[in-house]
């Protein structure tokens, strides 16, 4: 039996049908079906099971926000207990790090808002080097938590339902996705969790971006636990630190600088393309 649509095949001279039998059949509806482009593949299908994670991160959130679970992740809250947290490092600093770290990653993971805090914390607890490995691992987990979860959740959907306009800046993206991500990281202006969900609808290679992860948001993990480290000499003085000094000219324009460092490969292949469009 052939296919639907298929023309009987003749011999070389025309003078009629072929019989292929059993095996000549199935050759022919094996090469029916490798014909068949991906384009007419159908698009992953929305279901629950794709979203049931989604929904569980943003469900903490919520929880956590309506709880006002955040009061305990205050300055004043690190000032008032700092004696109790510094004995337990010193007692048990290898579980310290641990817990420190399994609260972070789930920070990160769930997007609570605390994440500069818990930097802070970090530094002011295990001083600025130690925290600044500490949280760029672990935020770099966290984040890639996300970044999963959500590009299996939409990205995947949402890229096979895309239009063209969509399709080629995503195309566009991918190039210069290593270099974007980079100089997005550095600067502190966007934020973390917007950082996490805008390359995973744009088909980023998850090694680009937990790498590009890993070195962006190193200087500015180290200018809050640094001011972590001289916490204590601030809270014996009666003060607090200003937790917006990444933003002062003296470090912002630097990180900046770094920035557009990371875009340079970018800037390069445009302007060695430009004259041939021209």
């Amino acid at each position: 039996m052939l296919l639907r649509g298929e023309a009987e095949p003749v011999n070389a001279a025309g003078a009629g049908p072929i019989n292929l039998g059993a095996r000549g059949k199935i050759g022919a509806k094996a090469l029916y079906r490798g014909c068949m482009t991906e384009s007419s593949a159908p698009p992953p299908a929305w279901s629950a099971k794709r979203l049931v994670l989604l929904f569980l991160l943003a469900a903490g959130l919520i929880a956590f926000l309506a709880l006002d679970l955040g009061r305990f992740f205050t300055l004043e809250s690190l000032r008032e207990n700092r004696e109790a947290l510094l004995a337990y490092v010193a007692m048990a600093p290898i579980l310290a790090v641990l817990a420190f770290a399994a609260i972070y990653v789930t920070a990160v993971s769930f997007s609570l808002p605390i994440g500069t805090l818990l930097t802070v914390a970090g530094g002011f607890l295990f001083g600025a080097l130690a925290a600044t490995g500490i949280v760029v691992a672990c935020a770099t987990l966290g984040a890639t938590i996300v970044f999963l979860i959500a590009r299996t959740a939409l990205g995947e959907p949402l890229r096979a339902r895309a239009g063209p306009a969509i399709r080629k800046m995503e195309a566009g993206f991918a190039k210069n996705a290593f270099n974007y991500l980079l100089a997005l990281r550095l600067i502190p202006v966007f934020p973390f969790f917007l950082v996490n969900l805008a390359p995973a609808f744009l088909g980023v290679r998850l090694p680009t971006f937990a790498l590009a992860t890993l070195l962006g948001i190193v200087p500015g993990t180290f200018v809050y636990a640094s001011v972590g480290n001289g916490l204590g000499a601030l809270f014996d003085r009666g003060e607090t630190p200003d937790l917006r000094i990444v933003f002062e000219p003296e470090i912002l324009v630097p990180i900046v600088g770094l920035a557009l460092l990371a875009l340079l490969p970018v800037f390069a292949r445009l302007f060695r393309r430009a004259p041939k469009d021209a």
